[in-house]
Formats: structure tokens, sequence, C-alpha cells
């Protein structure tokens, strides 16, 4: 057994600060001088920067790093790995190289410290990178992740805030993994709705965004500590509205119990007074609601295409095996109000 002054203690994405703690951060921070080859930089909490190099090429640059939310350090390596490469596929991105993150204790033993960072390698060699090399400091806790680079045509950005009025959201992963992690850390889940999100989190999205490559992607994010509703809102911006169908959400089936039961994060809590004076729930069970606050680690891409396109491409990520669905439709309203039905 590991040492488990480590493992499960509020890891993941949910040991991110809140969204509302952050922006009021970064908008402190001097706007780079103009550079036209920046093409995605943090003024829009897009999912990383792009850098033109030529007519043809531009290097996507991302990084994340956190705590462990599983005892298995190789699966947690995976986790940490799968969620860091997502950033890149977000973007419509390549994956090309990667360079390990790592906060360890000294006193702990070097072979979790091995099997973390073999978990990590085995998915950036999935993705198709090459992991390069990194940086480690000592403290008190594990701390494990990635900086990625990747790359992708000038043209062919996804952003997270390009959605057009009519398009249908196409979530790729099921929600509920903060809430179910939140359950296994007092050893309430159950071993089968565990391996359920372990499964989900350790799934790179590149197999989903191969999918949508063959369609016309209007805007593009992946689901992470902010929630659903969260990164929903970061889509549509103050120019649009949506409409969800909660019945065509995506989740873990045990989630909605453990919610029920009060297996929540604080991170929701953040998520929830950040974005919740913007959302309107019509006879929404409370469960419900904290699924679309919940944060999510490695979660899925969240897309909004045009409908024909949309439904096009749900057949292809249905056959991927997890849990997705057309939740909802942006529109255009004077109150710019997220609607849940």
């Amino acid at each position: 057994m590991h040492d488990e002054i480590v493992f499960c203690k509020g890891g993941g994405c949910t040991a991110k600060l809140g969204p509302e703690i952050l922006a009021s951060v970064l908008k402190k921070l001097p706007r780079a001088m103009s550079d036209s080859n920046l093409l995605v930089g943090f003024d829009s909490s897009d999912d990383a920067a792009v850098y033109q190099l030529t007519p043809d090429l531009a290097v996507v640059q991302t990084l994340d790093f956190f705590p462990p939310m599983v005892d298995d350090p190789y699966i947690f390596g995976q986790i940490a790995a799968a969620n860091a490469l997502s950033d890149i596929y977000a973007m419509g991105g390549e994956v090309k190289t990667a360079l390990n993150i790592v906060c360890f204790p000294e006193k702990m033993d070097l072979n979790v410290l091995g099997e973390i960072m073999l978990g990590g390698n085995e998915k950036v060699q999935e993705a198709g990178g090459i992991l390069v090399g990194g940086h480690s400091i000592m403290d008190s806790e594990v701390k494990y992740g990635l900086s990625v680079m990747g790359i992708v045509h000038p043209n062919k950005i996804y952003r997270n805030n390009s959605c057009q009025k009519g398009d249908y959201l196409l979530l790729t992963k099921p929600l509920g993994v903060g809430i179910v992690c939140a359950a296994q850390r007092v050893r309430r889940s159950s071993k089968e709705a565990m391996d359920f999100a372990i499964h989900s989190m350790t799934t790179l999205n590149k197999y989903a965004a191969e999918i949508i490559k063959r369609y016309k992607v209007h805007a593009c994010t992946d689901v992470t500590g902010f929630g659903f509703l969260g990164h929903l809102q970061e889509i549509l911006g103050y120019d649009f509205g949506a409409e969800i169908d909660s019945l065509e959400v995506p989740y873990i089936p045990e989630s909605l119990h453990y919610a029920n039961e009060f297996f929540l994060t604080a991170a929701a809590q953040r998520n929830r007074n950040y974005v919740g004076n913007r959302v309107d729930f019509r006879h929404i069970p409370f469960a419900m609601e904290e699924l679309l606050f919940d944060p999510q680690t490695s979660g899925g891409l969240l897309v909004s295409l045009p409908p024909e396109d949309a439904k096009l491409a749900l057949k292809g990520i249905q056959s991927l095996g997890l849990p997705c669905g057309l939740v909802g439709e942006v529109t255009r309203k004077d109150d710019k109000r997220i609607i849940v039905r």
C-alpha cells in the first residue's frame, strides 16, 4: 500500500482556484504588447495559447498539474497527463512534445514517483507525442502534470468563444467525476462508479477530436474545473444564451445518487457562486444542478456546431463507448440566460 498522505486529498481539477478569483487576478495583468503572431492569448480564458510561426503553422502551448484524486500512482499519472493533453485537442491541435511538472515529498518512496511518471508517459505516447524532460521540486504533497506543445494550422484553430446562434452543443464525455471522487474519498463510492470515472478520466480526448475535425466546429473547449456551466459560459460569452436539455446530459449513473447524498465539493460551490446567477433552472432536481456545476477532471469536449454537423458528429462520438449527447442549443436572448429544462 502506498503512503496515503497524498492521495485522495481534494485533488484533480477540484484543486483549481475558483473562476471568480482567477478572473479578478487576470484582469489586473497587463496585456501583451501587440504581436500579430499571437493568435490566442489569455484574454478569452481559452484552453491554450496559440502562436503563429509560418502561414501554415502555429504552435499550441499549455500546462496543467494538480494533486492526486485516486490512490493508484500509475492511474493518477495517466489522468493528470490526459487532462493536460486535452487542452491541445480543445484548440484543434496535434500533440508533439511534453514536459513533466513534478512536486514530490523528499521522504516519500521514489517508486511512487516512478509509477506516476510512467502513467503520464503512457498517455503522452498514446497521444502521439514525445516526453522530452521536465522540472521537479520538493513539496509537502505530490502534484503532477505536463507542459504540452502542439501544432495547428492557423486557419483551423478551435476557439472557446466563437459559437453561433442555432448551434447545437455536443458533450463528448459524462459528467459526475468530481462527485464520484468526493464519495470515494470517504469510501462511499461503489467500485463500479469509481471504475467508470477512472475510465472516463484516462480516456484521451484525441479520439473525439479526430471525429469532430470532420465537421464545421464553431467553438470548442474541454470541461474541467469550472464545471459544465462554467465552461459553457466561456463559449457563450455575453452575446449568446443557451437552452440546455437536462435529459440529454450524459453522466456517470451513480453520481446523481451521490449528489443527493451531499458528496459535493467546495469547487462546485465556487462554480455555482460564479455563474449561478446567469442560470435559470426550470424544475430541475438539486442533484442535476450539482452535476452541472461539478468540476471535472479530464472531462470531455464541449463543442458548438451547426445542427446537422452536430448530429453526424454525435454518431461518431457514440462509437467511442462513453456516454455523450447533444445537450442543448445556442440562443441569442436579450437577457443572455442559460436556461436548463
